[in-house]
């Protein structure tokens, strides 16, 4: 059954005393001259139940059938997705944490996570361990998100249309289905940290729910440091929902479980002795320095800048879910002080809040999948919006008569709130509808597949054979018989590891091959072996045109 919930513009009371009697106050003790205070109502926690349950399925079909139709297609294979599976490899084979030298520059529980969801179709079909492919791992994280954006809704005392309605901007936004597919770290990290929102709002105020909670957060953290930024909100939320009578248990108990949690990242380099900089070794150190201080990508509001070019191109696949969302954070923590609702949503829209603060910092540095991480606060604040819009028109100030004038009045509500809702759809349906058609027809990884295809069937020896090459293709060549690590190279280390440049004592001319993805033309401005090897190098196989063409090139003059 569905309860009646206030919206935004309710002024019920959300005190952690228990339920007041209803019987009148009682009368003050004899000598006090003053009437006792009687304790107030907190307000009835919203039960989930069938229909709940039958809704919430029905929408998870529709999300899935969306998110993997198509998935190893588009959209394109990026290098992070082949850094994280390659690692997920290593682990699974028993190679260490990374394909190369790891140096710290994320925790590695991510990819400890990614390697056990891997873990079955890799042991069945191992040359099934490619990107394109292992994308369909990732449709259980975004399930479990989208599962837990509808409870979390629910126990924000959003309605169940509401509710549902998350679901939907979180699961079907063209913007959610592009970036849930891709392999990324910050897609498990969400998973935990709407795990730890949702134990921190729990109704029943249990210790374990709050300390869970905190070793959720710290889970979350662990696979992607960036979730840092979200940890005040986690707090706020369980500030918020805890008694307080045993709130500072509550919260203490919280703290600490993230805590010692989180250390054990710092204990791990400690132990390996690669806490601290050295000469002969990397460090936690050292990598935490060059994640706080790689260079910036300006500001959002410089039409010329990176970090602009990144907004442009969220807003591109879905402008309603981040502007939407934005506005109902503002919304919600306006009206904190005399709404039921705003106060339980106030830790969602403070982590929006702070994302956005953060990503606006005119030298900071704003990655394209920094968005993922407010993806379903965002979804959680809208619906809140649209709530509180839909409560405002259909429910303040109704009339308590059932005559003429109450119908045409009520008549009049509906009509308005139909026209607003129609009004809202027709600049998003098109939209959604151009986005995920896209995402669902078209095939830009033909080229990766082609490249890959002819470096399996037409290079002799592979096993003999130098080359260096972005990571979305590095798994496809090791299958293919490529040595990996000093064959087939992640064309970064070629450069920047050590332990790689040692075994290429005379540069770009120690290598066979360069396949000259868009990503290793781009970067090989700052990186000489590979600018070399690209220089000194013929084309022998082209696939694609423009800047998205791939070229394998042979290299000319070389050593080898």
């Amino acid at each position: 059954m569905t309860t009646t919930l206030p919206a935004l513009t309710d002024s019920s009371s959300t005190s952690d005393s228990p339920a007041a009697s209803p019987t009148a106050p009682p009368k003050s003790p004899p000598g006090t001259g003053r009437r006792a205070t009687s304790p107030a109502r907190r307000p009835a926690p919203v039960r989930t139940g069938r229909t709940d349950a039958l809704l919430c399925t029905a929408l998870l079909v529709v999300i899935m059938v969306v998110q993997a139709w198509n998935i190893s297609h588009f959209p394109g294979l990026s290098d992070d997705e082949g850094t994280y599976l390659a690692q997920a490899r290593a682990v699974q084979e028993g190679d260490g944490l990374a394909h190369y030298t790891y140096w710290y520059d994320h925790p590695p529980l991510g990819w400890i996570q990614l390697a056990a969801l891997t873990r079955v179709p890799a042991w069945i079909a191992p040359e099934a361990m490619t990107v394109g492919t292992m994308r369909y791992a990732m449709l259980g994280v975004s399930a479990a998100c989208a599962i837990l954006v509808y409870l979390l809704a629910r126990r924000s005392r959003l309605p169940m249309w509401a509710a549902a309605l998350a679901m939907v901007l979180f699961g079907l936004s063209p913007l959610s289905v592009v970036l849930q597919r891709q392999i990324f770290l910050d897609n498990i990290a969400v998973m935990w940290m709407l795990l730890a929102f949702w134990l921190a709002s729990s109704p029943n105020r249990h210790l374990w729910h709050h300390f869970a909670a905190g070793i959720a957060g710290a889970v979350s953290v662990l696979t992607k440091e960036t979730m840092l930024l979200v940890l005040p909100a986690l707090l706020v939320t369980m500030w918020r929902h805890s008694h307080r009578d045993t709130r500072k248990f509550a919260v203490s108990g919280a703290i600490t479980g993230c805590a010692l949690i989180g250390l054990l990242y710092p204990l791990y380099a400690l132990l390996n002795h690669e806490l601290f900089p050295g000469s002969r070794h990397v460090s936690l150190i050292e990598g935490a320095i060059y994640q706080l201080t790689r260079p910036g990508s300006g500001s959002v509001f410089d039409p010329t800048s990176d970090s602009h070019s990144v907004l442009r191109d969220w807003l591109y696949y879905d402008w309603v879910l981040p502007i939407g969302g934005l506005a109902g954070a503002v919304v919600v923590l306006c009206a904190t002080r005399w709404s039921v609702t705003a106060r339980a949503m106030a830790g969602p829209a403070l982590v929006v809040v702070i994302l956005a603060v953060v990503a606006s910092r005119p030298s900071g540095y704003l990655p394209a999948m920094y968005v993922i991480q407010a993806l379903p606060f965002l979804a959680l604040l809208l619906a809140a919006l649209v709530a509180s819009v839909a409560h405002l028109i259909l429910r303040r100030g109704r009339p308590t008569g059932r005559g003429r004038e109450g119908r045409w009045f009520t008549t009049a509500r509906w009509t308005a709130a139909g026209v607003l809702a129609v009004g809202s759809l027709l600049p998003v349906v098109p939209q959604w509808y151009d986005g995920n058609r896209t995402a669902m027809t078209e095939d830009v990884n033909a080229g990766y597949r082609a490249a890959a295809a002819w470096m399996r069937e037409e290079v002799p020896n592979p096993a003999e054979v130098r080359v260096l090459v972005d990571d979305a293709l590095w798994l496809d060549l090791v299958h293919a018989g490529y040595e990996p690590g000093p064959g087939a190279i992640w064309f970064y280390k070629a450069d920047l590891d050590p332990a790689v440049t040692r075994t290429l004592p005379n540069g770009w001319r120690d290598v066979d091959y360069v396949v000259a993805s868009p990503t290793v033309r781009r970067d090989a401005v700052d990186l000489p072996i590979v600018r070399g090897a690209i220089e000194n190098s013929t084309p022998v196989a082209v696939f694609g045109t423009g800047e998205d063409r791939i070229e394998i090139r042979r290299i000319a003059g070389g050593d080898r």
